[in-house]
């Protein structure tokens, strides 16, 4: 177990691979991204500080209803995950697919906007199906080939000087039930056995090997080591006390074997105590370089009263702390489905309403470490899920820090 005092580094943020520390990194010229032209001198913003992300939804763990064209121009139309497409294509089919997808939903002029718009930080959902090894190919349908795009993403994330979360989105059987986002609709949440956190465990050592071995790699700099677990952590038990643990260890010692030195080592995030899957900490002898996301949908929050007013007022009193450090890692501007289209929330005559409440949502969530929107774009027609669409409607200034001056909170 390392120091008390090593790990209250962290408090700090003194870690080398967080946004807005001294790290020296290098464009695949050799260029030292820290060195820009005045007045950028970091890739944070010069008065924040902060994590300023998008997630790349919908990238490599496809989730049918932000992309229903692109989804049915794959053949996939009317299936409801990428196992249950891959299975009625079939393979070869379905890597030609999706390799289009991958080639062309996310593009280097996607991340020259990000960075015109003051965002720092790019959360990536992968499935543990990127190492093809550990997959079942008797029972377990995934498409093929994905490792090469998540190099060149990458490459070209940190050409421009983003920090980089990769995300285990999609855990070996499936860590919820009948939910895309973990890349099957399963029937129930298999992931919780020991033989599926072990291929969870290979899965992430050879990222973490990936990260430290691939230039492509070099500003991932935290590694997501299960997204949004089941919320009940009586049926959960072994994902703090087992999993999370073995993680830590794994993780460590896969570094170790690199020679690694301490302050190169990645972050190694879990979903905090509010998620609730119970403390990620419980059972942890060493939390050095951990860190904890925290997702906040008020949508699916049904204490709030859903009136413009409350939902401003809650995102202005919204306290996500516990757990440090926290960076809100999903949010977006969506209301219930049920009233999404009514006058008060209509996005196309509500634009200031919606300013407003992104505005309070910042803020509160740069109490913590930051956070990262989801998602970059998305094909709904709707800015509420996308941030570039709600940066060319107006509602998202590319000055992010003039968000304070709106006297919203």
């Amino acid at each position: 177990m390392r120091s008390l005092a090593v790990i209250a580094t962290l408090c700090g943020l003194s870690a080398a691979w967080m946004p807005g520390v001294d790290r020296n990194i290098y464009s695949k010229e050799g260029a030292n991204l820290f060195k820009r032209i005045s007045p950028i001198t970091k890739r944070t913003l010069p008065t924040s500080g902060k994590i300023r992300g998008v997630n790349l939804g919908s990238l490599f763990v496809f989730e049918p209803w932000i992309a229903e064209n692109t989804w049915s121009n794959m053949g996939c139309g009317n299936q409801a995950s990428e196992f249950d497409c891959v299975m009625n294509v079939g393979q070869a089919a379905a890597n030609t697919s999706f390799s289009n997808h991958w080639d062309s939903w996310i593009v280097e002029e996607d991340f020259i906007n990000m960075t015109t718009y003051g965002l720092n930080t790019v959360r990536i959902p992968v499935g543990y199906w990127l190492r093809e090894d550990i997959v079942y190919t008797d029972s377990e349908h995934f498409s093929q080939g994905g490792l090469s795009y998540l190099e060149q993403v990458c490459g070209w994330a940190s050409d421009h000087g983003l920090y980089i979360i990769i995300d285990l989105h999609g855990a070996p059987g499936a860590q919820v039930a009948q939910n895309a986002d973990t890349g099957q609709y399963a029937s129930s949440p298999g992931f919780y056995v020991d033989y599926q956190f072990e291929r969870a465990l290979e899965f992430l050592e050879w990222m973490t090997t990936n990260i430290h071995t691939n230039n492509n790699f070099r500003n991932v700099g935290m590694l997501e080591i299960a997204n949004e677990p089941v919320q009940d952590p009586n049926s959960v038990g072994e994902l703090t006390s087992s999993y999370y643990p073995n993680a830590f260890t794994r993780i460590r010692a896969a570094e170790a074997a690199l020679n690694i030195s301490q302050g190169n080592e990645l972050h190694i995030e879990m979903m905090n105590e509010k998620w609730g899957s119970g403390d990620p900490t419980q059972y942890l002898t060493d939390n050095w370089y951990a860190a904890y996301d925290d997702h906040r949908y008020l949508k699916w929050d049904t204490s709030v009263p859903v009136t413009p007013d409350d939902y401003l007022n809650t995102s202005c009193n919204d306290d996500r702390g516990g757990n440090w450090p926290t960076i809100v890692g999903e949010w977006s501007l969506s209301p219930p489905d049920d009233v999404q289209w009514n006058s008060d929330w209509d996005p196309s005559t509500n634009q200031a309403f919606y300013q407003k409440w992104f505005a309070a949502q910042v803020m509160t969530y740069e109490k913590q470490e930051g956070w990262v929107f989801w998602s970059w774009k998305s094909e709904l027609g709707d800015y509420r899920w996308s941030y570039q669409d709600a940066v060319a409607a107006g509602v998202i200034p590319t000055d992010l820090d003039s968000l304070y001056n709106l006297g919203v909170c």
